[in-house]
This record gives C-alpha cells, sequence and structure tokens, in this order.
C-alpha cells in the first residue's frame, strides 16, 4: 500500500477551473488499475487535504506519470495552488474497529 497525503491551498480565483480538474483527476485515479481510495476534506482555515491510497509503488508511479494527472500538476503550480505538500507514505501498521450499526455500547 502507497498512501500520498496531498495538503493546499487554492488561489480564490481559480476555484471554479480548478473544481473541474478535481472532478476529472478523482474520475481518472479511480480508473487506475491499483487505485483503493481518494478522500479530500477541508479545514476551515482554507486547508485541504487529500488521501489518496494505491496497492503499490508501481500503480502510484503510473498515476502519478499519467500525461492528463501531468498537465494538472502543472496548472496546479502556475494557476491553483497558493502552496501544497505532498507526502508518499507506507504504513508501518494498520489496525481497524466497526462496531456492528444498531449495537449499543454499554
Amino acid at each position: 500500500m502507497v498512501i500520498t497525503v496531498f495538503r493546499s491551498r487554492l488561489r480564490t480565483e481559480a476555484n471554479q477551473e480548478y473544481e473541474r480538474w478535481a472532478h476529472r483527476m478523482n474520475e481518472l485515479a479511480a480508473s487506475m488499475p491499483g487505485f483503493v481510495s481518494i478522500k479530500t476534506f477541508a479545514a476551515e482555515d482554507g486547508e485541504r487535504v487529500s488521501i489518496i491510497e494505491f496497492e503499490s509503488e508501481a500503480a502510484h508511479t503510473a498515476w502519478r506519470d499519467h500525461p492528463e494527472h501531468r498537465e494538472a500538476q502543472r496548472l496546479g503550480r502556475e494557476h491553483f495552488y497558493t502552496e501544497f505538500q505532498i507526502q508518499i507514505c507506507t504504513p508501518l501498521r494498520r489496525y481497524d474497529f466497526s462496531r456492528p450499526p444498531g449495537r449499543r455500547q454499554d
């Protein structure tokens, strides 16, 4: 598993064009072999965080290097973002918990 943590701040004037590109990049990522998930969150201070998971480093690299994604990266640097930070990670451990629906906690 390879996880990308993408933290960014948008330029106000880029919002509408950015949304079109972000929607397309989510669709494209989901169509890539080895894609696991993508989730994006926005904080009250304007920071956005996307967490993107791929099954392997090869799948992640294929996504990183996809020509359409490369164009989005260029547009991001030139037009969309005031700042961003990318961290590529592999999990050391994973723990899960899920409470069955309708079950009371005593």
